[in-house]
């Protein structure tokens, strides 16, 4: 396979618009409706915890599949580490900005990414999930712990991998997209008019998005390890 049809698929991939899909099978458009944003976090506000939790996990694994399935496809000189890299980023890309809603605004990336770095980095990952969900429990606001997520994983990574490592550069520019993405976010958090979930619902949350990131790893290992 062509590097460039490997990079279609990848962002026809991140493009599959869960949350939109998830709305339109309850009749509502979810681009209408709480923060009119297409991700995990809109959904748990309008359709609940579970079909929240369900849209995480499709957005998650979407990221994580392209990493793990495509390099070993494709064909040519660039090596597979940098595939990996690149079709992730592609399937972030995707989810943001998805081919399949026209090109029109998808989700801000965060679980794509976290799937993404589960197939390149496991272990910063799950680190970075666990900083995750101590700062939604403790806080309440998930666009805060995505914050505090995003800006773990890039030293979590140098720890692990090395500065030297290019995942480590990715995870740089990721981590500043997420931040990028969540500028209104951050102004509403500043202004104190930022959506907040209370301690049990956020215990909740923070709970079912920290199971779904283990079984989502321990999935991509037997994927990796498991399934030869």
């Amino acid at each position: 396979m062509h590097p460039l049809v490997g990079v279609l698929i990848a962002y026809a991939a991140g493009s599959l618009p869960a949350a939109y899909l998830a709305g339109k099978a309850a009749g509502v458009d979810l681009r209408t409706k709480g923060s009119g944003n297409l991700g995990a976090t809109n959904v748990v506000r309008v359709l609940g915890f579970k079909v929240g939790l369900g849209v995480f996990l499709v957005d998650m694994i979407k990221g994580a599949l392209p990493v793990w399935l495509l390099p070993a496809a494709t064909t040519g000189a660039i090596p597979q580490a940098w595939l990996a890299i690149l079709y992730g980023a592609v399937a972030i890309l995707g989810h943001v900005r998805p081919v399949w809603l026209r090109f029109g605004k998808g989700g801000k990336g965060v679980a794509t990414a976290c799937g993404v770095f589960l197939a390149l980095a496991p272990v910063p990952t799950l680190l970075a999930l666990a900083a995750f969900v101590t700062v939604l429990v403790s806080a309440g606001y998930v666009s805060l712990a995505s914050l505090a997520a995003a800006a773990a994983l890039p030293p979590l990574v140098a720890v692990q991998l090395g500065v030297g490592n290019p995942v480590f550069a990715v995870s740089v520019v990721i981590a500043s997209f997420v931040f990028w993405t969540h500028r209104p976010n951050m102004a509403r958090l500043r202004s104190g008019e930022e959506h907040h979930f209370a301690r049990l619902g956020s215990l909740g949350i923070a709970l079912g998005l920290a199971l779904g990131g283990v079984v989502a790893a321990a999935g991509l290992a037997w994927l990796r390890w498991g399934a030869r």
